[in-house]
């Protein structure tokens, strides 16, 4: 695994930046084929994966997805609209506006310090979990193919 090289506090939003990006990119360099990752179910039971659990695979794609937005930054607002609403269809379109009008709402209901909270403690929460997933992925592959810890 890559060693951090910055110095920033432990709860740093940089160093849990830096802590993901840094578990995604081991994650590349050990999962050789990541074709291998399909149909394996990140849970530790063997049952059957229930309908609509993503695999491996799919966390393996989204987790590089996210270090490239972490590395280098979102796209323009208008970019990224165009973009989810190429995927979604006009229902989840209307219905993502309408909750967008309620969070902006309730959001000019707070004060902006109390928002930065919000979303600051949401963001360092869903690195450290993405971190984690990402770390979990490399493990699982290197189950799967003998290679040691």
């Amino acid at each position: 695994m890559q060693v951090l090289t910055k110095r920033y506090p432990k709860n740093c939003l940089l160093t849990v930046m830096d802590r993901y990006s840094a578990a995604v990119r081991n994650m590349e360099q050990v999962v050789m084929i990541p074709s291998l990752l399909r149909d394996v179910q990140l849970s530790e039971h063997r049952g059957p994966a229930e309908p609509g659990t993503p695999d491996l695979y799919t966390y393996f794609t989204m987790l590089k997805t996210i270090r490239v937005d972490v590395d280098h930054g979102l796209l323009p607002r208008e970019e990224w609209q165009a973009k989810v609403a190429g995927e979604a269809d006009e229902s989840e379109n209307e219905a993502a506006e309408i909750e967008e009008a309620e969070d902006e709402r309730a959001s000019e209901e707070l004060d902006l310090e109390a928002q930065f909270h919000l979303h600051f403690s949401s963001l360092h929460h869903i690195l450290t979990h993405l971190t984690m997933k990402a770390q979990e992925v490399t493990r699982k592959y290197q189950e799967m193919t003998g290679q040691g810890l």
